[in-house]
Order: C-alpha cells, then structure tokens, then sequence
C-alpha cells in the first residue's frame, strides 16, 4: 500500500487530523471518495484472525478481574501459566484502541511464555472500551494522563500482592502503551522492567526518576515519534538508566499488531518478540537494583 495512506491513517488515528479531514486526504489519494471509502477495511485491524495463543491453550489459564485502581475499580484480563510457584509479573498496556482482543492474545502469549501477565483497561473510568474504534481512540484522548499512569500503577502493585507471583514486576506497551510504559518507569519506582514499542518518550526532566531497565523498540519509518529519540537516548545517557535500543528499519509504527494488515511485519514482531522475551526473563529474575 502506498506509504502516503499508511502514513495519513497514523495521523489520523492518534488524533492529528479529524475524520472528515482524513476521508478528504484519503481520497485525493485514492482517486475518490468510492476509493477511499473501499481503502478503509483494508487499514482497520482484523480482530477475526486466529489468535496465536488461543484462550483455551492448555499452558495458561485466563480470567477476568478488577483491582482497586487510583480512579476506581479498573478491569482487566489475566493470564498466567500453569505451573508451580511464583512466576514473575508483566503489566501489558494496551494500544489507543483499548483492551481489545489482540492485547488479550498479547497477553495469553506473555503468560505462555512464563509470566503472571495482567492487561489492565485503561477506559475503564470512562466505562470499559467500547467495540467501536473510533469511539476507543476518542475515550483515550480524553484520558488524565497522570491518573492513568496511577491505575497502571496499581496494577503493578496487584501484581506484586498475588500468591502467584514474586515481587518482580515489569511491563509491555505498545503505541499509546509504549508511551504509558515510558510513563510508568517514571511514575512507579517499584517497576523492575519495561518494553516500549514505539512510544512516546517522557519528558526528558523526568527520565532521572526512571529506576526500571528500558527495552525500546523503534520503527524505521515512524517519523512522528522517532522525532523524539535522540532527546530521549540523551536524557538516559545523562540519568545513567540503563537501556537497549533497536530500530527496525523499513517497517511501520504498530509493525507488530499482527491484526493491521497493512503495518505489520512477521520479521520484525518475531525479532522484536524475541528480544523482549530475553530482556524480561533476565531482569525480571535479578535482584532489584536501586540508584
């Protein structure tokens, strides 16, 4: 597809340019409006695709909970391996779309991996993410970023109290997650890890606060958030906090949603899997460093 649209469809599904403008843009590329409008379904996410951890796979179990978050109960969906004793714990922070059913496979697979996994709904406040999309993104928009990272917080915390679980916590973001992982590691000093998939830095002043170790994964021809790197690779340099940074040359923001069929790339998701898989299970099995 041509680079031009997936590039429009970024702007306007992180709330850059209206709908109306969007339709407007997108069919002066597509040659009109009947084109534009048979493009759609095509940039959606196809949440009917099978999943790659199926909820009734026989290493894991799921369920869905509240946990007393800063603003109120907040849902989420668990999943954890069956195994014997304590597993440590990742917070998986859902897209501007919500909790939706690829974050709960994201989900499933972490769990499948060994870990206590836990993907909070960060609409809950506004009462849980609706089906619709547009209406999701929308909710997220309207969200208080500060009590936000407070609810994933209090994931993180949860997390930390179940029989399940050892005290070692990290997390994984993607998109508008990636950039509330970012915010977490400021925000909670109990968080022993997190995995930003092409998020939004914090404010270089707040990165001294970051105590967890960051997995930062970037994509090449994301030109709206990799605008923000250098500073950020600045900033961590200078607060000693220790980082891995890949980019992934040639793929899109969101190249591992494997539901986007027009942004994802099998070669980058599994590499960049595989990277964040190694990262947790050696961070999340030493003990806490404090700075």
């Amino acid at each position: 597809m041509d680079q031009r649209i997936i590039d429009l469809y970024d702007e306007f599904t992180h709330g850059r340019i209206e709908r109306r403008d969007f339709l407007q843009r997108l069919a002066l590329l597509a040659g009109g409006m009947t084109g534009a409008l048979a493009l759609l379904p095509r940039l959606r996410n196809d949440y009917g695709l099978p999943a790659i951890v199926a909820p009734e796979d026989e290493r894991i179990e799921t369920r869905r909970i509240v946990y007393p978050g800063a603003t109120g109960e907040v849902r989420a969906y668990v999943a954890a391996p069956r195994a014997d004793g304590p597993a440590p714990a990742v917070v998986v922070i859902h897209e501007n779309r919500g909790l939706n059913p690829h974050i709960e496979d994201v989900t499933r697979r972490v769990a499948a991996a060994g870990f206590w996994s836990i993907a909070p709904d960060a609409l809950s406040p506004a009462g849980g993410t609706p089906q619709d999309e547009d209406r999701a993104r929308e909710a997220i928009q309207a969200l208080d970023a500060k009590t936000t990272v407070a609810d994933l917080a209090a994931a993180v915390a949860y997390a930390q109290a179940r029989p399940a679980t050892t005290d070692r916590v990290g997390c994984i973001g993607f998109c508008w997650g990636g950039g509330m992982a970012n915010q977490l590691a400021v925000g909670c000093p109990d968080l022993a890890a997190a995995v930003a998939f092409y998020g939004k830095p914090p404010a270089a002043g707040d990165v001294p606060r970051i105590r967890a170790a960051l997995l930062l994964h970037y994509a090449g021809l994301d030109e709206r958030i990799n605008a923000g790197i250098a500073g950020y690779e600045s900033a961590l340099k200078a607060a000693g906090v220790r980082y891995r940074l890949h980019h992934y040359e040639g793929v899109n923001h969101a190249f591992f949603n494997d539901t986007s069929p027009t942004r994802y790339d099998a070669a980058a998701a599994g590499l960049a899997w595989e990277r964040t898989l190694e990262f947790l299970r050696a961070e999340l099995a030493q003990p806490r460093i404090r700075r």
